[in-house]
C-alpha cells in the first residue's frame, strides 16, 4: 500500500475505496479548523505535537502518543511544537472495521465504543511502539504476489493489539485521579467546554457565556482562542455537526436532527453540515440507511 505524505488524500482514498489508507507525515499541512472526517482516524504521534482538542477533551501529545477517533468526534490539533511535526495517520472506512471483525472478535470495538469514561489517547511503550511501527512497515511495504492480503492481514494485526490495548486501559472515571486528567489545559476553558457540551442543545451567545462565568466578552473569546485555536462559534457548530452526524446515521429524521443538535436556523444547519461532510444532511441520511 503507497504511504500517503496527505491527511486530505488519506481521507478522501478511504472514502472512496472504502477500505483503509496510511499518510506518513513529516510538516504540517495548512492548519485545519475543528474537523469531522466521515471514517476512523488512528493518529501516531513521533514528534512535534503539543496539544489535541477532541470533543470537549485537551489531551497532551507525546511521541508514541496514540489518539484513536471516530467519524462523529470532532478534533483539532491546538498546539504544535517548533520542531518536525510528524505523525502516522490511518484513515479507516467504519464498514471495513466491522467486515474484518467475527462473531466472537469485534476490531470495531476502540471505535464504537464510547463510555463517559472513555479516554482517546494511549500511550504506547516503547515495545508497543516497535510493534505499531512493524505494522505500519509491513502494511507499506507490501508488494508484488498477494500483497493485498498481507496487507490485510497486517492491519487486522494492528487492529487486535490497539483494542487489545483500549480494552484494558480505559479507566474508571469516579476512580481516575485529578492528577491523572492530562486533558485539563486551562480551567476557565475547561469549564466554558463542560458548560457548552451540557447545554449544546440550547442556544447558546457568547454574551450569555461571559455572564455564566462573570467575564468580559473579549476576555471570555480571546482565552478560548489562546487554549484550543478556534473560536466558540466555530467550536460550537462542529460539535453540533458531530451530533446531527450521530442522528442521522440513528435514523433519526433531517428535521429532528437539526433540531437536537442545538441548530435554530435550518438555513445555517444546512450550509454547515453540508460544507462539514461533504452532502447535505437529507443525502447523508440516505447514504446510512443504504
Amino acid at each position: 500500500m503507497e504511504e500517503l505524505t496527505s491527511c486530505k488524500i488519506a481521507v478522501e482514498n478511504c472514502l472512496r475505496d472504502r477500505t483503509f489508507s496510511v499518510a506518513h507525515l513529516y510538516k504540517e499541512e495548512k492548519a485545519m479548523d475543528m474537523h469531522i472526517h466521515d471514517c476512523y482516524e488512528l493518529y501516531y504521534s513521533i514528534s512535534g505535537g503539543k496539544q489535541f482538542l477532541i470533543d470537549n477533551r485537551f489531551y497532551s501529545i507525546a511521541p508514541g502518543d496514540l489518539f484513536i477517533i471516530n467519524q462523529y468526534e470532532s478534533h483539532k490539533l491546538t498546539q504544535i511544537d517548533d520542531m518536525v511535526h510528524e505523525r502516522i495517520v490511518f484513515s479507516i472506512h467504519p464498514d471495513y472495521a466491522k467486515k474484518l471483525s467475527s462473531s466472537e472478535t469485534n476490531l470495531d470495538y476502540c471505535f464504537a465504543n464510547r463510555s463517559e469514561s472513555f479516554q482517546h489517547k494511549i500511550s504506547l511503550n516503547k515495545e508497543q511502539q516497535k510493534r505499531f511501527l512493524y505494522y505500519v512497515n509491513k502494511i507499506t511495504s507490501a508488494d508484488g504476489f498477494a500483497h493485498d492480503i498481507i496487507e490485510q492481514a497486517a492491519f487486522m494485526e494492528l487492529l487486535v493489539m490497539i483494542n487489545s490495548l483500549a480494552s484494558i486501559t480505559q479507566p474508571d472515571v469516579k476512580q481516575l485521579p485529578e492528577s491523572l486528567s492530562t486533558y485539563k489545559y486551562n480551567h476557565q476553558v475547561d469549564d466554558i467546554l463542560a458548560y457548552i457540551n451540557r447545554n449544546i442543545s440550547n442556544d447558546i451567545t457568547i454574551e450569555q457565556l461571559a455572564g455564566e462565568f462573570f467575564l468580559s466578552e473579549s476576555y471570555i473569546c480571546r482565552i478560548f482562542k489562546s487554549a484550543t485555536g478556534t473560536t466558540i462559534g466555530k467550536y460550537i457548530t462542529a460539535r453540533r455537526i458531530s451530533i446531527a452526524k450521530s442522528l442521522l446515521n440513528e435514523g433519526v429524521s433531517v428535521s429532528e436532527a437539526f433540531e437536537r443538535s442545538g441548530f435554530t436556523d435550518y438555513s445555517n444547519f444546512f450550509k454547515a453540515f453540508t460544507k462539514a461532510v461533504g452532502v447535505s444532511p437529507k443525502k447523508y441520511a440516505g447514504l446510512t440507511i443504504s
